[in-house]
């Protein structure tokens, strides 16, 4: 039955579909916003490179954190973007695929590095006698590429129930990239091995991680309570609401797009939570770190006043 088909070798992106008028308006909010991300990520990213004091566990995982934050956003902003002022909205399908991938590896990664930063924080005021100890560069390195490994792992084996689907049509896509639940409406065949497989990846990378976290600031909350110096739980409450924001918009998020009941305008639900997902996370969680955190404020002072003549 198949040699009466041809796969498909493009589809057209949809998009927002908005007047001609409000796509500029989106186009530069959004361009906005993507410039936000990589300078902002990139500023934290060269800050924990450049000051030595920052060369500890929390913020060799941040570092971490602003790469995968600004992969993330350019593996699907600029295509985007590009769409807003092009009538031309395809894109061929190999790179579409790529797009998806690359779009799961990265938000599973950013999972598994926040479950590894809310660990880090509990070992820091739980345990800070045992801290330098147990999460020594050994370790810290170890969780970092079990995460990045794990992640691309997972989003290879979507890939591959992807493309084991016959594509033939339709051609368009109601969003503004390649997102997994949206390229499966393109398939000509059951996906419901499909569906189950992202449902079990959202239980596994979703859920139990969040429950961790939850567990973990639980007792990071009973440990700053007994902390004798209001000093102390100032700048322990300061470190760990930062993780906390970043913590509930990823995951608040990612469940609502993936776990809750469908709206009545599913397509539009998605579109608006993946902008969480491509532009506002990636662009947030810089200026949470740098606003929320005195050590990173400290490092860009540095920063900035050291080419400054005495």
């Amino acid at each position: 039955m198949a040699g009466n088909h041809t796969w498909i070798t493009e589809v057209t992106l949809l998009g927002f579909q908005v007047d001609r008028a409000l796509e500029l308006v989106l186009f530069g909010l959004f361009s906005l916003f993507y410039t936000i991300t990589l300078l902002g990520n990139g500023v934290i990213l060269g800050l924990i490179c450049l000051d030595s004091r920052l060369h500890t566990p929390m913020y060799f995982f941040l570092s971490h954190l602003a790469i995968i934050d600004t992969s993330y956003a350019s593996s699907n902003v600029p295509k985007m973007l590009a769409n807003l002022v092009s009538q031309k909205r395809t894109i061929s399908f190999v790179p579409c695929i790529m797009q998806m991938f690359l779009y799961l590896a990265f938000a599973h990664t950013e999972c598994l590095i926040l479950v590894v930063m809310s660990y880090d924080r509990f070992m820091a005021i739980c345990h800070p006698l045992h801290y330098t100890v147990i999460m020594s560069w050994k370790l810290c390195t170890f969780l970092v590429i079990t995460s990045w490994a794990f992640s691309f792992i997972l989003a290879l084996v979507h890939l591959v129930l992807t493309l084991r689907l016959p594509f033939y049509g339709p051609h368009e896509i109601h969003h503004f990239f390649c997102e997994i639940l949206s390229v499966l409406k393109l398939a000509c065949a059951d996906t419901r091995l499909n569906q189950l497989v992202i449902f079990a990846s959202c239980v596994f990378i979703l859920v139990g991680p969040l429950c961790l976290v939850v567990v973990s600031y639980m007792r990071i909350l009973f440990a700053i309570l007994r902390i004798q110096s209001g000093e102390g739980r100032r700048k322990a409450f300061s470190t760990c609401s930062s993780h906390l924001c970043v913590v509930g918009l990823f995951f608040g998020s990612a469940i609502v797009m993936y776990m809750a009941p469908r709206s009545r305008h599913p397509e539009e639900q998605q579109k608006i939570l993946s902008l969480f997902y491509s532009l506002f996370n990636p662009m947030l969680n810089p200026l949470i770190y740098s606003l929320r955190n005195a050590e990173v404020k400290g490092a860009l002072r540095r920063a900035l006043c050291k080419e400054r003549p005495l």
